[in-house]
């Protein structure tokens, strides 16, 4: 069964910091194009960021390009996800999901990210 379990979350004022993990099991990684995707109160999904299951390339939406930076590490089955000068804005449930930036999958329960003062 595959899970990816987030973790990281929390609360942060505006201007912070944070970092995101997930944790994969149940699929062989390494061949996993990988994604951020977040989901805002009231608001639908919404992609972040991708990366190439080589970590060769990374995509980010506008928003966050700048601020946000994706990795992964295949050996550990990890991936990540470092949030530097969050905004109120950037406040929603993220989740890992398995594919790219044009067709991913959700597979776990996500992990709170508030931004607030």
């Amino acid at each position: 069964e595959v899970q990816l379990v987030e973790s990281g979350g929390g609360l942060v004022q505006p201007g912070g910091s944070l970092r995101l993990s997930c944790a994969a099991s149940g699929l062989t990684f390494s061949i996993y194009d990988m994604s951020w995707v977040r989901q805002a109160l009231g608001a639908g999904l919404e992609w972040v960021s991708s990366i190439h299951r080589a970590g060769s390339n990374t995509y980010y939406r506008d928003s966050v390009k700048g601020r946000f930076t994706i990795s992964r590490d295949n050996a550990k089955k990890m991936l990540y996800l470092q949030m530097n000068r969050l905004k109120t804005e950037d406040s929603a449930v993220y989740y890992c999901a398995t594919g790219g930036r044009s067709s991913w999958s959700i597979r776990g329960q996500g992990t709170q990210v508030t931004v607030s003062s």
